[in-house]
């Protein structure tokens, strides 16, 4: 039974891990497609800058905050997926 638990544990651990770096390349590519895309309509090209600066910012902390998160998952993901298996078995 331990071995199934296991299984089941880096299962859900796999799966999140690949959705969690999914959504930071979904993020990745709207950014740049956004700040491409309005591009045109900066009037200054200090503005521009900025703008550059702020994504660079923005997508330097959303990476870093998944890639802590997908860490602390997989250090502690007996415990939480652990809970989240007994709590699936318990509703069937």
């Amino acid at each position: 039974m331990a071995n199934g638990l296991e299984s089941r544990i880096d299962a859900m651990y796999s799966r999140d891990r690949f959705f969690a770096w999914g959504f930071v390349i979904a993020l990745w590519i709207t950014v740049v497609f956004v700040l491409l895309a309005v591009r045109p309509y900066f009037g200054d090209s200090s503005i521009e800058v900025v703008c550059w600066i702020a994504a660079a910012i923005l997508l330097l902390f959303n990476t870093a905050s998944i890639g802590a998160m997908v860490r602390h998952y997989g250090h502690d993901k007996t415990n939480i997926y652990g809970t989240d298996i007994k709590h699936l078995d318990a509703g069937r």
